[in-house]
């Protein structure tokens, strides 16, 4: 009896933070979700910014913004951004293998979409 008390009230709890994040009233707006460099140089690093609005009506907190590899790095706005403003998410990537690449960043926050993914690709030549 105990386990099956314990099993509800830990299920309720799981839905009451899964509503409580559905419910968020911050919202990202991105100028883009994705960057095409094009062509660039090997040996060269790239960077771009991605720049985002908030049009949600609570203050946007960045947890985290993760790259797929470790060829690549981000920094991010760590202030919350209060609605109507402005954010930056700047993403670097190491061009030091010639191929193409597509790499994203997951990007983790208190918005309606708590996971959201940003990508950017090129052609590293010679």
């Amino acid at each position: 009896m105990k386990k099956i008390v314990t099993i509800c009230t830990m299920l309720i709890a799981f839905i009451g933070v899964a509503m409580a994040q559905q419910n968020s009233k911050a919202e990202f707006k991105f100028e883009t979700e994705t960057h095409d460099f094009g062509k660039i140089p090997q040996g060269k690093p790239v960077t771009y910014e991605f720049t985002f609005t908030n049009v949600g009506t609570e203050p946007i907190i960045i947890s985290e913004v993760k790259p797929s590899c470790g060829c690549s790095v981000a920094e991010f706005t760590k202030t919350p951004v209060k609605p109507g403003e402005k954010g930056t998410i700047s993403v670097t990537y190491n061009a030091a293998a010639k191929a193409p690449f597509t790499k994203n960043f997951t990007v983790r926050s208190n918005t309606k979409t708590p996971v959201k993914t940003l990508y950017i690709k090129g052609e590293v030549t010679g």
